[in-house]
C-alpha cells in the first residue's frame, strides 16, 4: 500500500482547510464577545444601572467557555474513535447553527426573560462547537506535517483567530458608519450573525473534499483506537491534561483582556466611540497576526518550551506596563498596549496548538489536547473581562496587569515541568 497522501490532501488543502474553519468559527465567536459589550446590554438585560447590566451580558459572555469542555469530551469522543474529517464537519454545523439562531432571537421588550435564557442557550451552543472545532483543525494541520514543520503548519488554524477578528471587527465597524446607533441596535447588529451561514457553507465545502490524516489512518490499521478516549486521558494522562491546560491560559486571558475588557473600558471610563476604539483594535491584531507565523519559525528553530518559556516571561513584564498604557487615555498610548498585548498574544498563541497535540498519542490526541485548551479558556477567558472590569473599577488597571502576571507566571511553572516536545513522533 501506498505511504503518500491521497491527491485530496495536499499541503494547500490541508492548510486552508484548517485555516478557513477556525477563521469561521472564531469569526462567529467574536461577534457574540462584540455585541455582549455594545449590543445585548441594552436589548437583552434591560437595568436601571447600565454597569449593571454590561456584567450580566459578559456573564453570558463566559458561558461557552464552560461550553467548550463538554464539547471537547463530545466532540473529542468522535474525533478519536470515528475521524477528524466528520467530527471536523459536526462542530462547524453546531457553532453555525448556534449564531444564525442568535441573530434571529428577539429582544427582552418582545419575550421577557425568555429573550436571555435563549440567548444563554445559543451562547452554549457556540462554545459546544468551538470545543470541538479547534482540536480538529489543529490535527488537520499537525498531522499532515512534514519533519521538522509541525509548529509552523500547527500555526495555520491559529492565524484563523486574528483574521477571524478583522473580519468581525471589520464588519461592526462597516455597519456602524452607516447606519445610525438606533438602527443599529434595532437590526444592524443581526447582520453579522445571520451572515456567518454564507461562511459556514464555504468551509464545509472545502472539508467536505479532504480524507483522514495519514496518522489517523494509521492508528486505524493498528486497531489502536481506545473505547473511551476521555476516560483514558484522565487515567493515564493527567498529568499531561493539567500542565497541557495550564500552558495555554496567558493565551486566552492575554487575548480577551486586550479585546472584550479594553473595548467596554475604552468606551466607558476613556470616553472613546465605538467605532475609535474598534479601530484602535484593528492596529493592534495587525501585530497578532504577524507574530503567529514568527512564534511557529522560533517554535521550530528553537523548540516549543523555550520559545513559550521566553514569551511568559516577556508578558509578566507587559502586565506592569499595562496600566500606565491603557490608563493614559491617550490614543497612543491605548493603541500601545493593544499592540504589545496583542503581538505577545500572537507570540503566545501560535505554538500552542502543536505543544498540546504533541503531548498526547493518537488514540486520545483529538480528546486531550481539545480538553487542555478549553479548560485553560474557563480559566483564563471565561472570567477575565468580568473579573478585570471588577478588578479596574475596584483596584485601578494597575490590577489588571498583576491578574495578567499571575497567568503567564502559571505558564512558566507548567513548562519548567514539561519536556520538550519538538521531536515526539505523532505516530504513537
Amino acid at each position: 500500500m501506498s505511504q503518500s497522501a491521497p491527491p485530496g490532501n495536499s499541503a494547500r488543502r490541508v492548510l486552508f482547510a484548517s485555516l478557513i474553519g477556525t477563521t469561521i468559527e472564531f469569526f462567529d465567536f467574536y461577534i457574540y464577545a462584540t455585541a455582549a459589550v455594545l449590543v445585548f446590554p441594552h436589548l437583552f438585560f434591560p437595568a436601571s444601572d447600565p454597569a449593571s447590566a454590561t456584567l450580566q451580558s459578559l456573564a453570558t459572555f463566559a458561558i461557552a467557555f464552560f461550553a467548550r469542555p463538554v464539547g471537547s469530551a463530545f466532540f473529542g469522543h468522535m474525533g478519536d474513535r470515528i475521524g477528524r474529517k466528520a467530527t471536523l464537519i459536526a462542530s462547524l454545523l453546531t457553532m453555525g447553527v448556534s449564531t444564525v439562531m442568535i441573530g434571529l432571537l428577539p429582544g427582552y421588550d418582545s419575550i421577557g426573560v425568555l429573550a436571555p435564557a435563549l440567548l444563554a442557550l445559543f451562547r452554549f451552543g457556540q462554545g459546544f462547537g468551538l470545543g470541538g472545532e479547534w482540536g480538529g483543525a489543529v490535527l488537520l494541520a499537525t498531522e499532515n506535517a512534514p519533519p521538522g514543520r509541525r509548529a509552523w503548519y500547527g500555526m495555520f488554524p491559529q492565524l484563523g483567530a486574528p483574521l477571524g477578528f478583522v473580519c468581525s471587527t471589520g464588519i461592526f465597524l462597516i455597519l456602524t458608519e452607516v447606519l445610525s446607533n438606533e438602527q443599529f441596535l434595532e437590526f444592524g447588529w443581526r447582520i453579522p450573525f445571520i451572515a456567518s451561514s454564507v461562511l459556514v457553507l464555504m468551509g464545509l465545502y472545502v472539508r467536505l473534499k479532504l480524507t483522514e490524516t495519514p496518522v489517523f489512518r494509521k492508528a486505524l490499521e493498528a486497531e489502536e483506537r481506545v473505547r473511551l478516549p476521555i476516560a483514558d486521558v484522565f487515567r493515564k494522562h493527567g498529568g499531561r491534561l493539567l500542565l497541557g491546560t495550564f500552558i495555554a491560559v496567558p493565551s486566552f486571558a492575554m487575548f480577551y483582556l486586550m479585546t472584550v475588557f479594553t473595548l467596554s473600558w475604552g468606551t466607558t471610563h476613556l470616553g472613546y466611540t465605538r467605532a475609535e476604539f474598534l479601530q484602535f483594535q484593528l492596529i493592534g491584531v495587525v501585530f497578532f497576526a504577524l507574530t503567529i507565523p514568527l512564534s511557529a519559525v522560533l517554535a521550530d528553530r528553537h523548540g516549543r518550551r523555550l520559545t513559550l518559556a521566553l514569551v511568559s516571561v516577556v508578558i509578566m513584564l507587559f502586565g506592569a506596563a499595562l496600566g500606565p498604557l491603557l490608563g493614559s487615555g491617550t490614543p497612543l498610548g491605548v493603541i500601545a498596549c493593544l499592540s504589545l498585548g496583542l503581538g505577545l498574544m500572537g507570540l503566545t498563541y501560535g505554538p500552542v496548538g502543536t505543544v498540546l497535540s504533541e503531548l498526547f498519542p493518537t488514540a486520545v490526541r483529538y480528546t486531550g489536547s481539545s480538553l487542555a485548551f478549553n479548560l485553560a479558556g474557563i480559566l483564563g477567558a471565561s472570567v477575565a473581562p468580568y473579573l478585570a472590569t471588577w478588578l479596574a473599577t475596584n483596584y485601578g488597571l494597575a490590577s489588571v496587569g498583576g491578574y495578567l502576571a499571575m497567568a503567564a507566571l502559571l505558564s512558566l511553572l507548567a513548562l519548567s515541568l514539561t519536556a520538550e516536545t519538538r521531536e515526539r513522533d505523532l505516530n504513537g
